[in-house]
Formats: structure tokens, C-alpha cells, sequence
């Protein structure tokens, strides 16, 4: 028979853990296919708490009580919990469950259901059918709980989860081992836990489920929850998203681009300082100067792409010159966006100076303010083109 450990960590939870205890037990009497248990982890309450843990576990078997001698906080509760769970108790899954009764005990078997079925992380959610938070809250809680949800969805552009901050939660063994390497840092810390967990969980590729429960707010003791939380949260999120951009192909492919756009910047300068004025037909001395710059450019383009931003994809040296090839011919549509937006700059606006760049003493004209134009949209057709053709992941 499997086995579930339900994990409360308490601070001054004296009178709630009184009565959430029996509720517990009274759910665990209605599971037949798992061995539950109770775990409390009191981080030495000055209400000693503990003592009235250690009462019900001298009655019951399946209480269990584990004391911190130092505070710990949320996070620092819930790893040293789950530690002891699933190494001294054996469990097989851990249940996240507040003192406060602020969670439905009823809706254990729902959660345990869900992991039979082969979920890796079961989510009590608030915000999907079926879930709700108290009607009593004011206005300004209820703003900063959903509020709160679509920041974090949308900061780390993730809205398939309703419900990040959730602390209502099962998972499996198997979760807490792959994610127990990232555990021991600054953002797991306090409240953040919760964030910080569920995004490493999704970021290893396990299977998260939500179901709905109605949220109960505390009627004994006060909430736990700071200013500090807002402020860890936020640095917790923009901190992953950016760390997760600088690392991505895109960030590469634009720092690629731009080392290309100055190349082609300053190869169009020389360019047009080597060759005569001219114009056959529509073709100028500028258009042509522009179009040799462009192709200096994707050389650039093509070497750096290749070994730094498709590295793990990185062509052989047999495939280079035909991909090289493909390249250009991808890269037409680049050059195709940049010739048109040239051509009408100059033909509809003209070309005329802005500025001279002190000390160097370099003219600035309308003409390097079309190119730019050009190089912002060619380089979204680029990436599609290099991903689509060039440097495509194999499935």
C-alpha cells in the first residue's frame, strides 16, 4: 500500500492544530488504497504548540511531530518536512497543508486520485471552476491574490496554472528529487517556497494537475504573510525570467543581430565613402551600398549564429556551404524588407543630414534612420527563417 505523509508546519498554531488534526484523521478513515499520515513541523512555537502534537501522537500511530530547534520559516519547514517524509517515513507522496483548516481536508482522495491517475504535482487552485477565495476579503487582498496569480503567470509566461501561489499542494517522491538540487538558495526561502517550487517542477517537465477547493480564511491566529512576501516574489520572478532570456536563443540571435547591424552600419559607411555617386535606373549609389553591406552582414550573421546561438544544433563542417547558401536565400526576405524600407525612405522623405557626431566628425543622415527601420523588422523574419530552415530541432 502507498503511503502519504500530510506535512503542517506551525509557528503559534496551538488552537488550530487542535482541531485540524481530528478533521484529519477523520478523512483518513474514509482511505482504503493509501497509509496516511500526519507530520507536523513546529519550528518551536512559543506557544508550544509541539505539546499538543506530541499528545496525539502518544494516541495515534500516524502523527508524528518534528521540532526545529531554530525558526526556519515556510520553505525551510516544508523541505526539512518533506525530508523526513519520504526518507524516515518512507512516504511515497507529501501533502503541503495549512493549520489553519484555511485548506478542505475533504479533498485529499481528490488529490490522491489525480496522482493514481499519473499526475507528478496535484494543485489545490482557488481560480478554476469549482475553487473560490473567502467573499469576506477586502478589496485590496482579493486584488493582490489575483492580481498577484497573473503577474507571476505573466512574468514567467506560464497560463496554463491558475493558481501559482497556491500552498495547498501533493507531490510525489519523484518531484521532490529532482527538484531537491535547486532547493538551497535564497529563492526558496519564506512564502517564495511556493513560486519557487512549482516553477522548477514545470521546468523538469512533470505532469501538474489543479483542482478546485474553496479557500477558508483563518478564525484563530494571524496570518503569517508580510510586505517582505510581495518584494521576495517579485525579485523571485524578474530574476528567473531574466536569468531564463539571457540564456535563451533568442537573447543570442539579438546580440548576434546586433553585432551584425554594426557591422552593416559601419561596412555602409565605408562603402558609400569608396563608391562614386550613381544612379542606374532606380538603383543608386546608396541602394548598392546598402546591398553590399547587407551581405557583409549576414556573414557575420551566419558565423556567429552557428557557433554560439544554434551551438547545440551547430552545422558540420561537410553542411556549411550549402546551408550557407540556404542562409542567403532565407536572408532575402531581410534584404527584400530593408531594400523596400530604404527605397521609400529615400524616395518618399530623402536624404538629408541630421547631425554630425562630435569630435569624429561623422554626418548622420536620414539615410542610417531607414536602415535601422529595415534591420528591427529584417531580423524577426530572420529568426523564423534561421529556426524554420537553417539550424532546425530535430524532434
Amino acid at each position: 500500500m502507498k503511503q502519504a505523509a500530510i506535512i503542517i508546519p506551525t509557528y503559534n498554531e496551538r488552537e488550530n492544530i487542535k482541531l485540524v488534526i481530528p478533521k484529519l484523521l477523520e478523512v483518513f478513515a474514509t482511505i482504503k488504497d493509501w497509509q496516511m499520515s500526519i507530520l507536523v513541523v513546529d519550528d518551536t512555537s512559543p506557544d508550544k504548540t509541539y505539546e499538543v502534537v506530541e499528545e496525539f501522537s502518544r494516541k495515534n500511530r500516524n502523527v508524528h511531530l518534528l521540532k526545529n530547534k531554530n525558526k526556519s520559516g515556510l520553505g525551510g519547514a516544508y523541505l526539512k518536512g518533506m525530508d523526513y517524509a519520504f526518507n524516515s517515513l518512507q512516504a511515497d507522496a507529501v501533502f503541503e497543508f495549512d493549520a489553519d483548516l484555511s485548506h478542505d481536508p475533504s479533498k485529499i482522495p481528490v488529490f490522491l486520485a489525480e496522482l493514481e491517475k499519473g499526475a507528478d504535482m496535484v494543485l489545490g487552485s482557488r481560480y478554476i471552476p469549482g475553487g473560490s477565495i473567502p467573499k469576506n476579503w477586502g478589496w485590496h487582498r482579493k486584488f493582490l491574490s489575483i492580481f498577484g496569480n497573473l503577474t507571476i503567470a505573466a512574468v514567467l509566461t506560464n497560463f496554463s496554472i491558475r493558481d501559482w501561489t497556491t500552498g495547498y499542494r501533493a507531490l510525489t517522491k519523484e518531484v521532490y528529487k529532482k527538484v531537491h538540487p535547486y532547493l538551497h538558495s535564497e529563492q526558496f526561502s519564506g512564502y517564495t517556497f511556493q513560486i519557487g517550487f512549482l516553477h522548477q517542477a514545470i521546468q523538469n517537465g512533470f505532469t501538474i494537475k489543479e483542482v478546485p477547493f474553496m479557500f477558508v480564511d483563518r478564525t484563530i491566529g494571524e496570518s503569517k504573510i508580510g510586505p517582505e512576501y510581495i518584494k521576495n516574489t517579485l525579485l523571485y520572478i524578474f530574476k528567473v525570467r531574466i536569468r531564463q532570456f539571457l540564456r535563451s536563443e533568442v537573447f543570442k540571435f539579438l546580440v548576434v543581430g546586433g553585432i551584425g547591424a554594426m557591422v552593416q552600419l559601419a561596412s555602409l559607411q565605408l562603402y558609400r565613402a569608396l563608391l562614386p555617386d550613381f544612379q542606374f535606373l532606380v538603383i543608386t549609389s546608396y541602394l548598392f551600398a546598402t546591398l553590399l553591406s547587407i551581405e557583409t552582414a549576414i556573414i557575420s550573421n551566419f558565423t556567429f549564429n552557428n557557433i554560439w546561438t544554434f551551438a547545440d544544433r551547430k552545422l558540420k563542417a561537410a553542411q556549411i556551404p550549402g546551408k550557407f547558401l540556404q542562409f542567403n536565400l532565407t536572408s532575402m526576405g531581410s534584404l527584400a524588407i530593408q531594400l523596400v524600407v530604404a527605397g521609400l525612405g529615400e524616395f518618399a522623405i530623402g536624404l538629408f543630414d541630421l547631425f554630425t557626431v562630435p569630435i569624429v566628425g561623422i554626418t548622420v543622415d536620414t539615410g542610417l534612420v531607414y536602415v535601422v527601420a529595415g534591420i528591427l523588422l529584417g531580423m524577426a523574419w530572420n529568426f523564423f527563417a534561421y529556426t524554420t530552415f537553417i539550424w532546425k530541432k530535430k524532434k
